[in-house]
């Protein structure tokens, strides 16, 4: 489980640092401008950290299905073997689509307006100021939403149907009360994260208003990001005594010094 947690601030990090920079600098220049080498540059991280957290969720959750279903076997299937070959796994095909996806995006023809009206360069606007057809753009979309999006999400609701089943099966309130403990903090980022996704880039919701579609574009940019961190470390009691044996021994010898 830690093991996963630190790949996900790995790419939280790497998502607030290919985003945040240029947010801040459109914010207190009140706009700002970008190449279209820097654009694409933005854009291939941007997705390449989204497909993987896709991905990373729903080995998660899948590593939570095993600690709750078959406790006796967990160390046996959740190898770190397996572990790192499936972190490894969500890397390559985030990147994969990212790539694709970027090349074909950066083969549109911009020859109209050049305004992004978006904090950052995110496929739906790049697709509205292209002169060009983006059919191939679209369908490119549809086909690796399937890997990208449905497939993370079957395996998630898949795994907490059967977590439900055999937390239910627990015939103590305070046994079934720390099963679903565990998955509450996975349950809270996957909540947060999908809901933004799919509000985001689901086709019903592009006639959103673009403030809206920017409001929900920084909730899973730099919010969700930002969260994460607070999230674990509120809800994992070994994380919690951690920070408090070294807040307790800088305390000691602060005091030491003194």
């Amino acid at each position: 489980m830690y093991f996963f947690i630190s790949q996900l601030s790995i790419s939280d990090i790497l998502l607030t640092t290919d985003i945040v920079p240029n947010l801040l600098h459109i914010l207190l220049n009140n706009g700002g401008t970008i190449s279209f080498i820097g654009c694409m540059t933005q854009f291939y991280f941007f997705d390449c950290t989204d497909g993987f957290e896709c991905f990373l969720l729903a080995v998660m959750s899948y590593d939570r299905y095993v600690a709750i279903c078959n406790p006796l076997r967990y160390t046996s299937i959740m190898t770190n073997t397996f572990c790192v070959k499936s972190v490894a796994t969500c890397w390559l095909i985030g990147n994969f689509t990212s790539f694709f996806l970027t090349i074909t995006l950066s083969r549109l023809n911009f020859c109209g307006p050049n305004i992004i009206d978006q904090v950052f360069c995110d496929i739906i606007p790049l697709q509205e100021l292209a002169c060009s057809g983006t059919y191939i753009v679209d369908l490119e979309l549809y086909v690796l939403s399937v890997p990208v999006l449905i497939t993370p999400t079957t395996i998630i609701a898949v795994s907490y149907i059967y977590i439900v089943i055999a937390v239910l099966r627990i015939p103590s309130s305070t046994g079934r009360q720390k099963a679903f403990s565990t998955c509450s903090s996975h349950l809270i980022v996957v909540s947060i994260f999908y809901w933004t996704i799919f509000s985001v880039y689901i086709p019903i919701s592009r006639g959103q208003t673009r403030v809206s579609s920017k409001i929900l574009s920084l909730l899973y940019t730099v919010f969700t990001p930002f969260i994460n961190p607070i999230i674990y470390s509120l809800r994992n009691k070994d994380i919690k005594e951690a920070v408090q044996k070294a807040f307790h021994k800088h305390h000691v010898i602060n005091i030491h010094c003194y």
